[in-house]
């Protein structure tokens, strides 16, 4: 049959017959992506950026059910067709499978012919219902790229790809022949014996198949090889697909890809925020997030290239959220959607202003190599209702998002009980700030930085929060959002820097030893006279300035790194201390470490997170620690949530941290009853 998949991914889970359809959709032109257990499935099946996913259910309903279940979420989310293959003698089930979530149906006995007609289809339903460009075949040749290998029977060597020798250390010049034997050495001895066994069974029936062996790089991990024959050149080809562990509870688990939550994540805090005891209505708002253009950027520049554009994208939308973990998360739930949770207190209109901050976030330009990338993006916003669970959730967002994908009215889409909507929001926010500083809605609550050797709270850092009267408790990023939007940034940071100052130098007896951290924004440095500007408001607040540390983003000193430097010199000569914030997120920082003056370096949450991830992430930890260690600064760990990291970072050398081991942001109250505790 002529090749119809046109090189497209295809996401399999067969129990009993995955060599069969692994053959069958090879000789169509796909590219399958094949397993024979529900272990990590779902990760998997995002992972491998598929249109179409296949359960085969035939001779094992009870997995199939299961397998289904997994798939049906993400598949949704992704706009995906979900292919059930059924015995004859199961068809009662056929509704409950579709009220699972599976989209299309094959009942046995049924050719292979009629299979990829089948699949056909479903591909067309996801196209449609995603707005998916169809693969042409000029594209299949990019599509191959990736972690691969050829072997010709009877050789001596093995020619990897690029990607694939990178990963076992034989450097990346493209078409390197190594020798079999020391690829095999590389190998633990049940990884020896499920490769030959697979070449063997593939040289003898000519179907392909697949072996799994464990992956060095990823502690638990597994490396899976789909192995088929090339008809066109010879030879046996196989290509790589890493099977990352699931470990955790299940809202910690991860996207290898990106590093924010994965799909199974996402449900997870869904559910554990709607079982929440209390009257709090919403429970929790859910933004589906999808951007745009990446299978033409796969198409013009390889999966290489998309891959890390994606990457990109993930981080500029968790310093959008600020995502915390326990408030607010962000998790990759398909091949470029991702779903942005806000739990209670929040409302729909929080949501909304926040998915439109997203979606001009990602309008901005991404450089990779040479290339100057633009990407677009459209959301769907939805609230949670009574007797709602993540499955209702996530469909409603996805028809929020599917309309807005489809519809004229913005790249935003609300919908809520009585489908109202406020464009004016941005507009209203930026009104009401100018009131807030004069009303006093603006608040600041205090987290602690606890030194790790003693584990006593050595001092704060001081956040804004706004209590809006109509839209509830806005953080610190939205907050900074508004005011640069309506030209008021200058002011907001004037009037939280003057009103943290006077809180802590009116804290209790309690609280007299510890430390205070403000922060300094971008439009500050470049403030003519800053410098003795702010050292005047120290002075006049009585507030001990030896106690007193200001801290600076990257993203704040990208503009003038040489006026940086004098500011915060000035700063140091006043008596205050300087650290540089969110270390690890921006494009120059060893530039900042070497051109200015730092008592601190603050590592991003993101390093704090890899501490406890590969090897690989650990040694990137520990040399950020080691070099500003050499420097002669402390270092303090933000958003360290658990005693392993704590653990792992101490190790290190790391000094201090702040984040929920100890404590979320507190007012002064409770932070004396902490320091007393």
């Amino acid at each position: 049959m002529a090749a119809v998949g046109g090189a497209a991914p295809l996401f399999i889970l067969s129990f009993r017959h995955r060599d069969e359809l692994i053959s069958a959709a090879e000789s169509a032109g796909w590219q399958p992506i094949a397993a024979r257990r529900a272990d990590n499935a779902e990760s998997r099946f995002i992972a491998s950026g598929a249109s179409v996913a296949i359960v085969d259910a035939r001779g094992a309903l009870q997995e199939g059910r299961e397998g289904v279940r997994t798939l049906a979420d993400p598949c949704e989310a992704n706009a995906a067709a979900l292919l059930v293959l059924l015995s004859r003698t199961d068809e009662e089930s056929l509704d409950e499978l579709h009220a699972a979530g599976a989209t299309h149906f094959l009942v046995s006995p049924f050719s292979e012919q009629q299979l990829l007609h089948t699949l056909i289809f479903a591909r067309r339903h996801a196209d449609r219902v995603g707005g998916r460009r169809p693969i042409r075949a000029s594209d299949s040749g990019k599509a191959e790229a990736g972690a691969s290998w050829r072997w010709e029977p009877g050789s001596a060597t093995v020619e990897l790809s690029p990607a694939l020798a990178r990963k076992a250390g034989f450097g990346e010049e493209q078409g390197q022949k190594v020798r079999l034997m020391e690829l095999f050495r590389k190998l633990d001895p049940a990884g020896r014996r499920a490769a030959r066994g697979a070449v063997d069974r593939l040289l003898a029936t000519g179907q392909s198949t697949a072996f799994a062996h464990a992956d060095g790089d990823t502690e638990g991990g597994r490396l899976a090889h789909h192995l088929r024959v090339d008809e066109e050149k010879g030879g046996v080809v196989g290509r790589t697909e890493a099977i990352v562990p699931l470990e955790g509870p299940a809202w910690q688990s991860r996207d290898s890809m990106t590093g924010v939550r994965d799909a199974r994540a996402a449900r997870a805090w869904m559910e554990r925020q709607l079982a929440m005891p209390g009257d709090a209505q919403p429970a929790l708002v859910l933004l589906l997030l999808s951007v745009s253009r990446f299978d033409t950027i796969n198409a013009a520049f390889g999966r290489s290239t998309g891959d890390a554009v994606l990457q990109a994208a993930a981080r500029r939308i968790e310093r959008v959220v600020d995502a915390d973990g326990r408030r607010r998360l962000v998790a990759r739930v398909a091949g470029a959607e991702f779903a942005i949770l806000l739990g209670a207190p929040t409302s729909l209109n929080e949501g909304r202003f926040l998915a439109g901050q997203l979606v001009e976030a990602i309008a901005r330009p991404f450089m990779s190599g040479d290339h100057v990338i633009t990407l677009g993006s459209r959301a769907g916003v939805v609230a949670s209702e009574a007797g709602d669970d993540s499955a209702a959730l996530l469909r409603r967002a996805s028809a929020a998002l599917a309309e807005a994908k489809s519809g004229d009215g913005g790249p935003v889409r609300v919908l809520d009980a009585g489908a109202a909507e406020d464009g004016a929001l941005g507009d209203q926010l930026e009104i009401d700030l100018r009131r807030a500083l004069d009303k006093d809605e603006i608040e600041i609550l205090f987290q602690p930085q606890v030194s790790i050797a003693s584990r006593r709270i050595t001092g704060a850092e001081a956040l804004a929060r706004w209590r809006h009267p109509q839209y509830g408790e806005l953080g610190a990023v939205t907050l900074f959002s508004v005011a640069e939007r309506s030209d008021y940034l200058v002011q907001l940071s004037d009037h939280v820097q003057r009103k943290a100052i006077a809180a802590a130098a009116a804290w209790p007896e309690a609280l007299a030893g510890l430390r205070l951290s403000v922060n300094i924004t971008a439009a500050d440095i470049v403030r003519p006279g800053f410098a003795a500007l702010f050292l005047q408001l120290v002075a006049e607040s009585g507030f001990a300035p030896g106690r007193l540390t200001v801290e600076v983003t990257e993203s704040g000193l990208i503009e003038d790194l040489g006026a940086a430097a004098g500011l915060l010199a000035q700063l140091r000569e006043g008596g205050l201390r300087v650290a540089i914030d969110d270390f690890g997120t921006g494009y120059s920082s060893l530039a900042y470490l070497k051109a200015l003056p730092l008592d601190y370096l603050k590592i991003d949450k993101r390093l704090c997170e890899d501490i406890t991830g590969s090897p690989r992430d650990q040694v990137v930890v520990r040399s950020v620690i080691d070099m500003a260690r050499s420097l002669g600064l402390e270092v303090v760990a933000e958003g360290v949530e658990t005693e392993e990291q704590l653990a792992l970072l101490a190790r290190e050398g790391c000094t201090l941290y702040q984040g929920f081991l100890c404590a979320p942001p507190v007012d002064a109250e409770a932070l004396a009853a902490l320091v007393s505790a």
